[in-house]
């Protein structure tokens, strides 16, 4: 891990500078979601549908300590790039972390289902949560809940209903454990934010739920194009996408998610030279539209993918 710091090191500067730009250029977007007419708010709309992908990029970097080389640095624009997301940079770390421990595991498995589960009730999960955005909403949802009733996350009832039902039983035992005061300051910072862009832009609600929902979709949809019907191994059960070269830069590479799974503690810049020349490059739509067949009997553990 030393030796891959070494070799690839942290563009903490350019990071600074992407985050900073990238602020005011959501912020005229929102405005043009909430005041411009309406074709030229579904146009902010579409373009803060790939724009937010920015900072969401760059939280990630920080859940893997690559924004900074300065830990304090890292966390706290890990925190600031929670806000915009929003969520709690903490609570995400713990989520997405338990993801590369999980990754196509039984325990995170959403375009298969198994034999003790129902076709019907995996394939709605895909079109509710990430083909028509509900997933990224449970996200701010979840933070609300720790804002009002934090002790609901050490709730038998809580972890074993909705969260089981939902698939996140693992992620909300992993934050029970966490400090609570820390969680719900990230989750007080992320909403104080969003309501001062609110307040500040004069923006409708029409305008905010236009402009999320569309990044909803487009963001529901890659967590998991970026990984379905890849082969059922922790580390190799990713994609490296094709997408258009300015998608993946705005991204900040993330398409190229099987080059970062297998290397997860390399910065952003060098994941297009980790691809290897034998890893398929399936384009985003190929996939997507895979999705919408609903999900399929899952292989066992550490087969190969069913992309045909």
């Amino acid at each position: 891990m030393s030796s891959e710091k070494s070799k690839y090191p942290i563009p903490e500067k350019a990071n600074v500078l992407l985050f900073m730009l990238s602020l005011p250029a959501l912020w005229v977007l929102l405005w043009l979601g909430s005041h411009a007419f309406l074709g030229w708010a579904i146009l902010a709309a579409a373009v803060f549908s790939l724009a937010n992908h920015l900072p969401f990029s760059l939280m990630h970097e920080a859940v893997h300590g690559v924004f900074s080389p300065n830990k304090r640095r890292n966390d706290f624009f890990g925190v600031l790039a929670g806000a915009v997301f929003p969520t709690s940079f903490t609570m995400q770390r713990v989520a997405h972390l338990g993801h590369h421990r999980r990754n196509r595991t039984d325990e995170e498995l959403y375009d298969y289902y198994l034999p003790t589960e129902s076709r019907f009730s995996k394939t709605r999960s895909i079109y509710a949560g990430n083909l028509f955005g509900l997933y990224w909403f449970c996200i701010p949802l979840s933070n609300l809940i720790f804002l009002l009733w934090p002790w609901l996350y050490s709730s038998k009832w809580f972890v074993e209903g909705p969260a089981r039902s939902l698939g996140f039983e693992p992620y909300v035992r992993e934050i029970a454990e966490l400090p609570k005061l820390r969680i719900w300051l990230e989750c007080a910072l992320a909403f104080v934010y969003q309501l001062l862009v609110w307040v500040l832009l004069d923006l409708t609600w029409q305008g905010w739920l236009l402009c999320y929902w569309a990044f909803a979709v487009h963001w529901s949809a890659l967590q998991y194009v970026d990984h379905a019907w890849s082969p059922r191994d922790i580390v190799n059960g990713a994609w490296n996408l094709k997408v258009l070269p300015i998608t993946s830069a705005i991204a900040l590479n993330y398409h190229y998610h099987l080059a970062h799974h297998r290397h997860p503690q390399v910065p952003w810049p060098y994941l297009p030279g980790l691809v290897e020349d034998s890893d398929p490059r399936p384009t985003f739509w190929s996939i997507y539209f895979r999705l919408w067949g609903g999900a399929r009997p899952a292989p066992p553990m550490n087969a190969g993918s069913t992309l045909e």
